[in-house]
């Protein structure tokens, strides 16, 4: 069924006399008997594809699922972030870019069907795979069990999210053909069934029986047992390189009847901040598709859904990490090496995924959109505002916590973002001693100034010491930066900021005052552009804001934007936040620039936060293209 949802009940003359389902009864369910989906009771099989209304601005939505309907899709797959919505406990925020309920109407719109995992646990590579850092205020909380306190949170989360799915359901008239439970929780370590069985009864209560329940795990023998509950249907996931005849002869070892389901068909993969760009071949993942789907002509059904179609942005700080024996954090890009690039335009990839799927199904008629149109608006200049140290009464307007000892960012309930740790050297300190933070306890990076003198930058699973020297009383600052929460591959919660003693030759030091920072409060509100400019502190290495405005010539198209001779830090454009730049560990050296944050007729302001060290001359360049797969070199700043 090539058109999926399309004129539901509309039939070619020349099937008329096919036995029809009645109208009234719209049925999607398993049948055991001939291994395959059922819609309306006619044997069924999609192909779809994941794309996040999360990491694509709303201005974007209809362009990118138009294009996933037009490459043949019959159905996206929809991920739903608790933690996007539910931004602290009991404030919901479903409103703009959040509002799901709008996407999901675009996709029924659009006559394409949806897939939804609303989680509560996504992993995503988003920060803290969805869940909302606010569970951590319970520090001893166990996360994705039977922790009562855990499953209190969540089932207040589903009766805000669970009804306003209900009336979209396809058994109700609307477009959602199914529902998975929880993601990949056979990699958890926890293996606690009554937590799914939990899940289950709250899905089916607050759902009804009809809707079809899945889960979706890895292809190892371990996850699938700790990650399977009976009434809930087993899919797995799996890339190109896998053999698919064994990767669904692991689902058939705890499904042995119904339809063959990749949950998630790799089509490319994730960059983490210090690794080479991943991309998968065109070719490779083509080939991969069309051995599913030839498996499929010969045992019935098969489904097969890509991840990514789309993948689109980590704006602001939602990116997550993963945690293979060392913290990863995630890029801010997620373009995945996808059929859709990051700005939403059709690649190579795409097109040889749409010539395999049309020798299996018809494709839809007409052209597909083409690439939105890129400007490169050159090169602006900035200007340096303030030292991040000199706006503290801007930042943290309620003023800072008194500690003996270091607070993490889940104490002081900060959940992204910033906080300023300050004390004073107890002692003269004439000759280097040694600044150190215990193994694991600066979470993630945390840059040092004394004196208003930038010192060099703590890091997670790296430097952890550096030495100092100064007189007694001297303010010792360190701005501490959360770089996402992990997402996968830890069993541990990441709690962020300083989660040990910091101590000088060994001596602990007490009597810190903590700065949760705002800045996304103080940017939204105009800030620092309304501002009357700070005089200008000298120097040009440690946290530091610079502004400057540019305007379009009467376009606002989307963009991306290189940091030449920057480090690291933070970029808002209008006060969006565009999320983290690091070009000198790359490998993305742009950040994308939608054309929908963009004014046309009037100044663009540009706010950029350095948190190590701009160049000499600081300027931004606008460029019609994303560099992706370079790592520079970045020698530290020196103080002037």
């Amino acid at each position: 069924e090539g058109v999926a949802g399309l004129g539901e009940g509309l039939r070619h003359p020349s099937t008329a006399h096919l036995p029809q389902a009645s109208p009234l009864a719209r049925s999607f369910e398993l049948d055991y008997e001939e291994d395959c989906f059922r819609k309306d009771g006619a044997p069924f099989r999609y192909i779809s594809g994941s794309i996040h209304y999360a990491r694509v601005p709303r201005p974007g939505w209809r362009d990118r699922l138009l294009k996933m309907y037009m490459s043949g899709l019959s159905a996206v797959q929809v991920y739903v972030p608790w933690n996007y919505h539910e931004l602290l406990p009991g404030i919901y925020d479903f409103a703009g870019d959040r509002d799901v309920e709008a996407f999901l109407d675009l996709t029924a719109e659009l006559g394409l069907l949806v897939i939804l995992r609303p989680g509560p646990y996504i992993c995503a590579e988003w920060e803290m795979g969805g869940l909302p850092a606010w569970l951590l205020w319970k520090p001893d909380i166990v996360l994705r069990s039977s922790d009562p306190a855990y499953l209190t949170a969540v089932d207040s989360w589903l009766h805000v999210l669970l009804p306003k799915i209900k009336p979209r359901l396809y058994q109700h008239g609307g477009n959602i053909i199914s529902i998975q439970v929880e993601n990949e929780y056979g990699s958890y370590y926890a293996c606690d069934y009554e937590y799914l069985r939990h899940l289950l009864r709250s899905f089916r209560a607050l759902l009804g029986n009809e809707v079809l329940l899945f889960t979706t795990d890895g292809t190892r023998a371990e996850e699938l047992r700790c990650g399977t509950l009976q009434g809930l249907y087993a899919t797995v996931d799996f890339g190109p390189d896998s053999n698919v005849t064994e990767a669904f002869g692991a689902q058939r070892r705890v499904e042995p009847k119904g339809p063959l389901v990749n949950s998630e068909y790799y089509t490319g993969w994730l960059d983490y901040w210090g690794e080479a760009h991943a991309s998968t071949s065109s070719a490779r993942v083509a080939r991969g598709l069309e051995d599913m789907l030839q498996l499929g002509a010969s045992v019935n059904m098969q489904v097969a859904s890509w991840y990514m179609f789309h993948g689109g942005t980590n704006f602001a700080y939602w990116s997550g990490a993963d945690f293979k024996d060392q913290y990863k954090p995630v890029t801010t890009s997620y373009d995945y090496d996808a059929p859709l690039s990051e700005a939403g335009d059709p690649t190579e990839k795409l097109f040889a995924i749409r010539t395999v799927i049309s020798k299996f199904q018809p494709l839809p008629v007409g052209p597909m959109p083409p690439a939105t149109p890129k400007y490169a608006y050159g090169w602006v200049a900035l200007q340096k505002y303030a030292n991040l140290l000199d706006v503290l009464d801007v930042l943290c307007p309620s003023g800072p916590i008194q500690s003996q000892f270091p607070l993490t960012f889940e104490a002081i309930k900060q959940v992204h973002g910033f906080v300023v740790y300050r004390t004073q050297l107890p002692w003269d300190v004439p000759d280097p001693a040694m600044l150190s933070a215990p193994p694991y306890s600066v979470c993630d990076r945390g840059y040092v100034v004394l004196q208003q003198e930038y010192q060099g930058t703590l890091e997670r699973d790296r430097q952890t010491a550096l030495h100092v020297t100064g007189k007694a009383g001297d303010t010792l600052d360190i701005l501490l930066e959360n770089m996402g929460r992990i997402s996968f591959g830890a069993n541990t919660s990441d709690f962020k900021g300083l989660r040990g003693n910091l101590s000088l030759d060994s001596s602990l030091l007490s009597n810190w005052l903590i700065y949760p920072l705002a800045i996304g409060t103080a940017i939204q509100q105009g800030w620092p552009h309304t501002a009357s400019p700070k005089s200008s502190s000298r120097g040009r290495a440690g946290p530091a804001f610079y502004t400057g405005t540019f305007e379009t010539p009467g376009i606002a198209w989307d963009t991306f934007v290189k940091f030449p001779g920057w480090s690291k830090g933070q970029l808002w454009i209008n006060g969006f936040n565009l999320g983290r730049y690091w070009p000198c560990r790359g490998p993305q050296q742009t950040l994308y620039v939608p054309g929908s944050v963009l004014h046309v007729g009037h100044p663009n302001n540009i706010t950029v936060l350095e948190l190590e060290g701009a160049p000499p001359t600081p300027f931004l360049v606008f460029l019609d293209r994303p560099l992706f797969n370079r790592t520079l070199s970045c020698s530290t700043v020196a103080t002037e």
